[in-house]
């Protein structure tokens, strides 16, 4: 079942919901209890969370055994982001790169570029730890 662009955001509109696709991009499949802990709120709430994400398409799961992983629906994050760089009005084209119509349109291109360049830090950041976690699994 598809919801329309004004309920899928909505569902993103919840803090706790975008902390919990955060999660899920950076380590990959999780159960409910490890996202409880991570995210320090109830397994019940962490479910009913996980249950609004399902039903928007932004999460799917499969049992195996007693353990029912969570995982991201990449295609669905890639239609999100084609419906955000569809009104995005910085010039990135949906790159993510600074447009050079929001640097044109700064007063202050350096602090816009130094903001830049710590969120790719952080991504960054984010890529290096996935990758050990999967090398400590090897």
């Amino acid at each position: 079942m598809e919801i329309n662009q004004a309920e899928l955001f909505k569902v993103l509109g919840v803090e706790t919901r975008i902390r919990i696709i955060e999660l899920l991009k950076q380590r990959g499949p999780l159960g409910v209890s490890e996202l409880s802990d991570v995210l320090g709120v109830t397994p019940s709430a962490v479910s009913q969370h996980l249950k609004i994400l399902k039903h928007a398409g932004l999460v799917r799961n499969e049992r195996k055994g007693y353990w029912i992983p969570y995982a991201i629906n990449e295609e669905a994050l890639e239609h999100c982001r084609n419906l955000l760089s569809k009104v995005c009005t910085c010039g990135c084209k949906g790159t993510g790169r600074v447009g050079e119509a929001e640097l044109g349109a700064s007063e202050d291109k350096i602090e816009l570029l130094k903001k830049w360049e710590s969120e790719l830090q952080r991504q960054l950041n984010e890529v290096r730890c996935r990758i050990e976690d999967l090398e400590k699994e090897k």
